[in-house]
């Protein structure tokens, strides 16, 4: 019954974030996520977090980034029903692309891409930015605990083209017959796996799911990092990089590990320039 009322709070909220401009809703949004994000347990994770990844940190600075990063999250979320708005390609448009020669030779390649980015600013802009320019990225999700919510974050994405696979067995399966059909996937990478291999993230060792290394290496294709930047309000900057150079020593375990190293270092750089832009609230690290 509390999933039915979760959900039921959450669509008079999207509603409201609908009916207003894209301004308004992203203002609305940031000024809820500051309000009440700060406050929740969650949020200690996030202090512990920093903490332990800027050692020598402030606490003033820790609570500025932790309200910044509950601002960004609360964004992300008045924008959500106004994602079909957002063309990267339009005249005086809210999102800039930086590098799009490197999406363009992705999608003309006529080969299979992997692009990986992690929870930055409002991370659906890098699917948007791809499908408005013709390469259509399928997606990897993880499905909300409350399936009333989760119908609520999938409509919105109805606009970001390309198919969103749910983590898990099915998933996997649905992802390999898409880069076997030399399709494309869009993996945020960024998050805990439990069963995954230790790679260091921001200077301490972090399970990381493997996966978009054993890909590119499997199928041997591009591997591209893409991130996203929230320039101020509902504004961004897409900026997609060069393929990373794959190892090939012979041994696949170490060439996965090599790969996922540079993988996890082209986020720390990312996070570290822009620290209140990334989701901080996950166990990300093990205990200590």
């Amino acid at each position: 019954m509390w999933q039915r009322g979760e959900a039921a709070a959450a669509w008079l909220l999207y509603g409201l974030f609908a009916c207003l401009p894209v301004d308004a809703a992203s203002w609305l949004g940031g000024a809820l996520g500051r309000l009440v994000g700060p406050k929740l347990g969650v949020s200690r994770n996030a202090r512990r977090n920093l903490k332990r990844v800027f050692p020598d940190i402030e606490d003033a600075e820790v609570a500025r980034i932790v309200t910044a990063m509950w601002d960004n999250l609360g964004r992300t979320a008045g924008e959500h029903p106004h994602l079909g708005k957002f063309d990267p390609y339009r005249k005086n448009s809210r999102v800039e692309v930086v590098g799009i020669e490197h999406a363009d030779a992705l999608r003309d390649d006529g080969a299979a891409g992997i692009v990986f980015s992690g929870h930055l600013a409002n991370w659906e802009m890098l699917l948007l930015a791809g499908t408005k320019r013709g390469l259509v990225m399928h997606g990897v999700y993880r499905r909300a605990n409350n399936p009333f919510f989760d119908k609520i974050v999938q409509k919105g994405r109805t606009v970001l083209g390309g198919d969103l696979f749910p983590k898990g067995s099915a998933g996997a399966k649905s992802i390999l017959r898409a880069l076997r059909r030399g399709d494309h996937m869009a993996m945020l990478v960024d998050q805990k796996m439990n069963d995954g291999i230790a790679v260091p993230f921001l200077g301490i060792d972090a399970m990381t799911a493997p996966a978009a290394a054993e890909l590119a290496l499997r199928y041997d294709c591009p591997l591209v990092p893409a991130r996203v930047e929230r320039l101020g309000g509902a504004h961004f900057r897409v900026s997609v990089f060069p393929p990373l150079e794959k190892p090939d020593s012979g041994d696949r375990q170490a060439d996965i590990l090599a790969l996922m190293s540079m993988v996890n270092a082209t986020l720390g750089e990312w996070v570290r320039d822009r620290p209140e832009q990334w989701l901080w609230v996950h166990n990300r690290w093990p205990a200590e």
